[in-house]
């Protein structure tokens, strides 16, 4: 059997998104035992949206951390220093997190705490894709390091679904923090033994201004203020995953662990469906593939109104899991191929910012809206309002499709 030579880089990257998979504050671990605490506290599902909303800051400014690790070396290196620094800050957030009081009186505590492992964990992300793209551009195996890098963030959320549930039906939510504290460690170890760089020159001046000034110039481009904007309207889902957890635990009446388990199974539904899209999607034509997206994320949405039963929140887990990865990986293909070569890295990281800023605002903009039509109109009609104006927002991203050229633009 012929050993594959670069199986140790798919390890290394793959790992490293493990870690960030687990890790990650909005959809690892410790994101549905923290959402039950959070419950517990009596925090109706808006204002259980803001507080998600202010652990993500950070990747709504991955841009910044785009030019610090492109432009701004520490003692020569780019990616392994920042991967070194964004590790410690991971480790030390979460050991920190484990001794805290976990009181309603200490939330702000636990806020500024739990910044530090979200900041470590979005410039982890930030310098993990430019080590990638660094070392695998020139062997011609970004796409594959991609593949191995999804299928591992995935599978972290196979077991977080199944482990979170049981953390949150439990009350372990310090487990969870000890957890991702030594899962940091591991990254830690890969990026002081295992990243290999060669040390480079400090910054040059004239470098960060000419990054700065081909940057203000991409942004200015007709394509890439269309894909902006696609990315805000598929992203701005006023029906989000805060809405959809208090609507399943508080007024369904599941057991967290079941509602784990649906976690789990739209991570399995999203795995098969990056497999089927790495074999078919260059067959098929990007603009087929934007139109068909669209229009399926739209009716997997609409899907929702039935969720009522165990049953039928299994059903629709896998059909919206296998639909919204599909569509996810279109973003990115879609971005890949229209961001401009001298600024690509840091305008990717500027529309993936846009993305989860478009996420956690439409959160936050759905459950205050359910929490006021609850009163006024009752759960149900309240929870169908949502996922219709959810649909219709994505809705408008087939519009923005007919506007793109047949052809991509030099």
């Amino acid at each position: 059997m012929v050993e594959n030579p670069h199986r140790k880089l798919f390890i290394i990257f793959a790992t490293l998104y493990f870690v960030q998979g687990t890790g990650q504050l909005s959809a690892g671990l410790v994101s549905q035992p923290l959402r039950s605490m959070l419950r517990i506290w009596e925090y109706d599902s808006g204002e259980m949206a803001t507080f998600m909303f202010l652990l993500g800051f950070p990747w709504y400014i991955k841009p910044v951390f785009g030019l610090l690790t492109d432009f701004v070396p520490i003692k020569g290196y780019r990616r392994k220093s920042y991967l070194i620094l964004s590790s410690l800050l991971v480790i030390t957030g979460f050991l920190v997190a484990t001794l805290v009081p976990l009181t309603p009186a200490f939330a702000t505590g636990i806020l500024l705490v739990m910044l530090l492992p979200a900041f470590g964990i979005a410039s982890t992300d930030v310098a993990t894709d430019a080590a990638m793209i660094e070392v695998g551009q020139p062997l011609g195996i970004t796409g594959r390091i991609q593949s191995a890098q999804w299928a591992a963030i995935y599978g972290a959320a196979l077991l977080c679904g199944v482990a979170g549930g049981w953390l949150a039906e439990h009350g372990q939510l310090r487990l969870g923090f000890l957890t991702c504290a030594l899962l940091g460690a591991v990254a830690l170890y890969i990026a002081v033994f295992q990243i290999q760089e060669k040390p480079r020159p400090e910054l040059q001046r004239d470098q960060l201004k000419r990054a700065i000034k081909v940057l203000g110039e991409a942004l200015r481009t007709r394509m890439v203020l269309l894909i902006a904007l696609f990315y805000l309207f598929l992203n701005f889902n006023p029906f989000s995953a805060d809405v959809l957890y208090v609507h399943m635990s508080a007024e369904l009446g599941f057991s967290e662990q079941f509602i784990g388990y649906t976690y789990t199974i739209s991570s399995a539904a999203a795995i098969v469906a990056s497999v089927l899209y790495g074999l078919f999607a260059k067959r098929v034509p990007l603009r087929f593939l934007l139109h068909g997206s669209v229009i399926f994320m739209v009716l997997s949405s609409l899907v929702y109104i039935g969720l009522g039963t165990q049953a039928s929140a299994i059903i629709i887990s896998l059909a919206y899991g296998f639909v919204y990865m599909i569509t996810f990986l279109t973003q990115l293909e879609l971005a890949s191929r229209y961001c401009p070569p001298a600024a690509a890295g840091t305008v990717f990281a500027l529309l993936m910012a846009l993305s989860n800023l478009s996420v956690s605002l439409s959160s936050i903009v759905g459950g205050r809206f359910y929490e006021t039509w609850k009163l006024s109109f009752g759960v149900d009609t309240a929870y169908t309002l949502l996922v219709v104006v959810g649909a219709g927002f994505t809705l408008l991203c087939w519009l923005l499709v007919l506007f793109f050229p047949k052809k991509r633009e030099e």
